[in-house]
C-alpha cells in the first residue's frame, strides 16, 4: 500500500486513465492498475503535469497597479517613473505582506518553481530583505530562485556595490540590463561586471536583454560570446531579447545559432512585451515579442513566462501562467497541432532546464511527487481554458486545491 494515491488522471501523451502511487514522497508508480494508498485523492479524468515553471516575475513590484498612482500611459518610460518614486519609500513589511499573497496565488495555479528579478536599487535594499524572508517562509512549498536585478544599472559604483551586497545576503543570481545603460560601451561593461560577480560567487545569470524595438541593440550577441568565452554554458538567461525580431533574417540566423552555441535559455514575455513593445512603431508594428518559433526549431531552450502581475509595468494579470502561453503561441504563429505540445513544453520542461533543476523534475519513477492536476481532457482544451488547477502536490504532499467552475442553465434547450 502506498503512502498516497491519485487516481483516474490522464498524461499528456498515453490514453486511458492512470494512478500514481505516492510513497515518501517521491513518485513510486504511474499505472493503469488499481492501486491502494493510505491517502486517496479522486482525480476526475484531470490531464495531470509536472508543475509549471515561472522563469521571470517580480515578487516586489507585485500587485502595486494603481497603489498610489496608475500608468496612465501604458509605457515603460512611466512604469520607471512610477517605480522609482514608490521605492524610495519601501516598506519591508508591505513588500513582504505582497510578496507572500502573489506566491500562493502562483501555488494555486500550480507554479513550484519560480525566479523572481528583485530591484535591488531601492534605499538598504528593503525589497531584497522582503523577499528574502518571504522566500524562508515558503521553503517547504515552493523553489525560489531570487535575481539582483538592477534597473537603474550598474555604471555606478554605488550599485556594482548593492549588487555583491545583495548576493553576500543571500540572491541566488545576479542580472544586468544593458540596453537601458547610457551608451553601447556601458551595456558591455554591465555585462562584464554581472559574470565578475558570478563566477566570484559561483551564482547563475539572468539578463534583462535589449527589450526594446530597436535593431541596433545587439547585446544578445554579447551575452553569448561571454557566456561562451567564460565557460558559463548552459548557467545563463536571457529574458525578452525583443530586438532580435528586428533584425535582418542573416544576422538573427547567426545570433540564435550563437545562443545555442552558448546554451543560452531564452526567456519570453508575450503578456507585458506585446502591449509594452510596438508602441512607438510606425504601421505594420512589431508584435512584441522575440523569434520564438525560430529559437524553438534551431533547438533553443526557449521560455514563457507572465512576467509582472499587477504592477505598473503591467496592470493586469492573474499569475495563471497559462495564459501567457496560450497568447505566446498565437503570437509565435505556433498553433498548429503538433506546435501546441511545444507550447507547453515552453512554461513545464524548458524552463525546469533553465532553472537547473531537469534531474528532479517531470512525471517519471523515482522523481519528486511533485505535479498538478487540470481539469482539462485534452492539450487543446487546457491551452484554450487555462483553467486552474484542482490539485497542486509537493513533494507527495498535497499544497492546494480549487474547485473546478460549473455553469448551472436555468431555461430549456
Amino acid at each position: 500500500m502506498y503512502e498516497t494515491v491519485v487516481t483516474n488522471v490522464r498524461l499528456i501523451d498515453r490514453e486511458g486513465a492512470f494512478n500514481i502511487g505516492i510513497t515518501k514522497g517521491k513518485i513510486d508508480a504511474i499505472t493503469k492498475d488499481e492501486i491502494h494508498g493510505k491517502n486517496s485523492w479522486e482525480g476526475y479524468g484531470d490531464l495531470v503535469l509536472p508543475p509549471f515553471v515561472e522563469l521571470h516575475t517580480h515578487l516586489d513590484t507585485v500587485l502595486t497597479a494603481g497603489k498610489p498612482v496608475s500608468n496612465q500611459t501604458g509605457t515603460l518610460a512611466e512604469a520607471i517613473e512610477i517605480w522609482t518614486e514608490a521605492k524610495s519609500r519601501l516598506d519591508i513589511e508591505d513588500v513582504s505582506r505582497r510578496a507572500a499573497e502573489a506566491l500562493k496565488l502562483l501555488i494555486s495555479q500550480g507554479v513550484l518553481f519560480i525566479r523572481a528579478a528583485v530591484d535591488i536599487s531601492d534605499p538598504d535594499l528593503r525589497a531584497l530583505q522582503a523577499v528574502l524572508k518571504v522566500k524562508e517562509t515558503f521553503s517547504s512549498i515552493i523553489d525560489l530562485q531570487i535575481v539582483a536585478f538592477p534597473q537603474e544599472g550598474l555604471e555606478s559604483k554605488e550599485n556594482q556595490e548593492k549588487m555583491e551586497c545583495a548576493v553576500r545576503m543571500g540572491a541566488d543570481g545576479v542580472s544586468a540590463v544593458p540596453h537601458l545603460e547610457k551608451t553601447n560601451k556601458a551595456g558591455i561593461d554591465s555585462l562584464d561586471f554581472c559574470f565578475k560577480i558570478a563566477r566570484k560567487y559561483e551564482k547563475f545569470i539572468h539578463v534583462f536583454c535589449d527589450e526594446v524595438d530597436d535593431p541596433n541593440s545587439r547585446f544578445l550577441e554579447s551575452l553569448a560570446e561571454l557566456t561562451i568565452s567564460q565557460g558559463m554554458e548552459g548557467k545563463v538567461s536571457a529574458s525578452h531579447a525583443i530586438a532580435l525580431a528586428y533584425y535582418d533574417d542573416d544576422y538573427a540566423q547567426q545570433v540564435i545559432q550563437l545562443v545555442k552555441q552558448a546554451q543560452l535559455t531564452i526567456v519570453s514575455c508575450p503578456l507585458v512585451n506585446s502591449s509594452m513593445q510596438g508602441r512607438f512603431d510606425a504601421f505594420p508594428k512589431g508584435r512584441g515579442i522575440t523569434r520564438v518559433k525560430s529559437l524553438y526549431e534551431e533547438g533553443v531552450n526557449v521560455c514563457i513566462a507572465h512576467d509582472d502581475v499587477q504592477t505598473p509595468f503591467y496592470p493586469l494579470g492573474s499569475g495563471n501562467i497559462l495564459q501567457a502561453a496560450h497568447l505566446g503561441m498565437h503570437l509565435a504563429h505556433m498553433t498548429g497541432t503538433s506546435e501546441l505540445k511545444a507550447g507547453l513544453e515552453m512554461i513545464t520542461a524548458h524552463p525546469a532546464k533553465g532553472f537547473m533543476v531537469e534531474e528532479q523534475y517531470g512525471l517519471e519513477i523515482r522523481k519528486p511527487a511533485s505535479f498538478i492536476t487540470l481539469p482539462a481532457a485534452t492539450l487543446t482544451e487546457l491551452i484554450s481554458h487555462q483553467p486552474s488547477c484542482r490539485y497542486v502536490f509537493k513533494n507527495g504532499k498535497l499544497v492546494s486545491s480549487t474547485q473546478p467552475k460549473m455553469t448551472t442553465w436555468h431555461v430549456p434547450f
